[in-house]
């Protein structure tokens, strides 16, 4: 089994600034052109062309290809022109749009999860809510939070899932063992990590028990999640109009963060996004909350980890992930979206999972594909790969998709980032970017 370098997904996660995606929303918003004139009545032997953006480097690129070319083999009446859609993943949102005023659009495209409400306010989805009530789709087997991520208004399912992740708690036996702790447990709270974190914080040695995020990203901001959840909290008000994050729940959870990092000075602040994850294979910090995409350098670097599911709050170990999709695409063709639904559910199975999620080194899309010997030999590479996949259980709840969530990010992240360097108080700080959070999800959807 070929294991190969994961890409960062902290900038996967950050895909489009502010103006980028206020743009974006506006001209998806906007799109009017179309490419009608397809077929009215569904003919399945009728010969169909489907284009699909894979968003994927060349050597994912060149996996999915090889599948496209399997399943056109199956069903010669249908030939699949993949194209990457452009020279990076992040661009697809922009391209879309253009494609969307010109009827140019493919029928299938990769897309970060965020985008999920963006493209269904777009008009130019396809909808499976139907074709996935079959129970031969197995739609209930994926992981709620990837269904959630691929109905972003509940009212329409406009994608399959294409990729899943999460955060676990990835430790350092190393670190743990020169301080003498015990390693993490499943059974762990945030109070035996705090402690943990403390015992392991070396000022002589510049040693940290744990690391956070202050960039101000995304990644500030998503590790935070499963702190608000785990105590009860929300991120938007049921009719996601508004931003509930500051209430007692979020205050309290950042407080736990800011009473580690100010009054225990066991937290490693890293202002880059990265440079925790160095510090942390160099056995200089104990514990990351982080995802499959470290794996790799792990094992490249030959420290020497364990993973285990996030601490939790009264048995609560609800953790993030950050699901993208295949989002189908409307040509106002019968044929071209029978055909559309058809390819993603073989291309989601886990018979072709297997051969590109788990044979890339990403986790798998199903639960009944973890026994299977091709996943079993990535985690003889990646050790602690199967702790993650079993931890999509507790991705229960979808980051939100909603035009404006990018600003409700920013103004979140720079306030735990404040908090987190000691300038300013959780309550006060969480307030005022509840504030700005409320603006941004106001101005995206005028």
């Amino acid at each position: 089994m070929t294991v190969r370098p994961r890409s960062t997904r902290a900038v996967r996660r950050t895909a489009l600034t502010v103006a980028a995606a206020v743009a974006v929303v506006g001209s998806l918003a906007a799109c009017g052109g179309g490419s009608g004139g397809g077929a009215t009545k569904l003919d399945p032997e009728a010969p169909v062309t489907l284009t699909w953006w894979t968003g994927q480097t060349q050597e994912a690129h060149t996996l999915l290809t090889d599948l496209a070319a399997e399943f056109t083999k199956l069903h010669p009446n249908v030939t699949i022109k993949a194209e990457p859609g452009a020279s990076e993943t992040a661009e697809l949102l922009q391209k879309l749009s253009a494609g969307f005023a010109g009827g140019t659009h493919p029928d299938i495209s990769y897309a970060f999860g965020s985008w999920a409400s963006q493209l269904e306010a777009s008009g130019k989805t396809l909808d499976f809510s139907e074709q996935v009530k079959d129970p031969a789709v197995k739609w209930e087997e994926l992981p709620e939070a990837a269904r959630m991520t691929a109905q972003p208004t509940g009212t329409k399912v406009i994608a399959f899932p294409a990729l899943v992740d999460n955060i676990s708690l990835i430790y350092n036996k190393t670190v743990f063992d020169a301080a003498g702790v015990g390693y993490p447990t499943e059974d762990w709270t945030w109070d035996d990590f705090r402690a943990a974190a403390k015992a392991m914080t070396d000022e002589s040695t510049q040693t940290y028990g744990y690391a956070y995020s202050v960039s101000g990203t995304e990644e500030t901001t998503w590790q935070f999640w499963p702190h608000l959840w785990q105590h009860g909290g929300t991120i938007l008000s049921d009719d996601q109009k508004k931003a509930t994050f500051a209430d007692q729940p979020g205050v309290d959870a950042l407080e736990f963060l800011r009473a580690m990092a100010q009054d225990d000075k066991s937290v490693y602040l890293d202002q880059t996004d990265t440079k925790f994850a160095e510090l942390f294979a160099a056995d200089r910090i104990g514990m990351m909350t982080s995802g499959p995409w470290q794996l790799y350098d792990l094992s490249v670097a030959g420290t020497d980890y364990g993973v285990v599911q996030l601490p939790g709050v009264d048995g609560n170990h609800q953790t993030v992930s950050g699901p993208d999709l295949w989002v189908g695409l409307d040509h106002q063709d019968a044929n071209r979206a029978h055909w559309t639904f058809e390819f993603l559910n073989w291309l989601t199975s886990p018979e072709q999972d297997l051969r590109w999620n788990v044979a890339y080194g990403n986790l798998p899309l199903r639960a009944s594909e973890q026994d299977s010997p091709e996943f079993k030999a990535q985690v003889e590479a990646l050790p602690g790969l199967d702790i993650m996949a079993a931890n999509s259980v507790n991705a229960t709840t979808p980051r939100p998709t909603v035009p404006g969530y990018v600003g409700l990010s920013e103004a979140i992240a720079n306030a735990i980032a404040e908090v987190l360097q000691g300038a300013a108080d959780p309550a006060e700080a969480l307030t005022a970017a509840q504030e700005k959070a409320d603006q941004a999800l106001s101005a995206a959807t005028e």
